[in-house]
């Protein structure tokens, strides 16, 4: 299981092109005891940061010049090492919410935050990224054993 302190030391990205928004969801963050927590308002540089820094979770602004999250997403998937896009979207119109989805956010917070809403999703969504992580690393291990154990059992058999 995790603990507190895995989830407080995951790695987070914010990505907003306001910056009222990136410091508000800043400062909540770092008040909540959240330690490694990063920013940037050009998402043309978020596919880039997260193939260097594998981030826990992504919350990504839809709106945005340049490229919207939805173009993001998609640049996200295509360069991802694994299935898992950690990914909650950020946006003011209920009618993206079910079209981010449907693209790979994995959930979403509308704006204005609702401070409360925002600390529990992020929790959540954390709490459940670690998981995927420890299972991912287990089947590793396993599919590792597995094959550790063909090997001993045809060499057994050769004897």
């Amino acid at each position: 299981m995790n603990t507190e302190f895995d989830i407080l030391h995951a790695s987070i990205l914010v990505v907003d092109d306001q910056l009222v928004n990136v410091q508000l969801l800043r400062q909540l963050l770092g008040e909540t005891g959240y330690t490694r927590v990063s920013a940037t308002m050009d998402p043309l540089e978020v596919a880039g940061l997260h193939a260097e820094h594998h981030y826990d979770l992504i919350l990504l602004d839809l709106k945005m010049p340049g490229m919207d999250g939805f173009q993001v997403m998609q640049e996200l998937k295509k360069n991802s090492r694994d299935n898992y896009l950690p990914v909650i979207v950020l946006t003011a119109e209920p009618g993206h919410k079910l079209r981010a989805l449907e693209t790979g956010a994995k959930d979403f917070i509308s704006k204005p935050f609702d401070l409360v809403e925002v600390k529990t999703r992020i929790h959540n969504m954390l709490e459940v990224r670690l998981l995927y992580r420890k299972l991912e690393n287990y089947s590793k291990l396993l599919e590792h054993a597995l094959q550790q154990g063909s090997v001993e059992t045809g060499e057994a058999r050769q004897h």
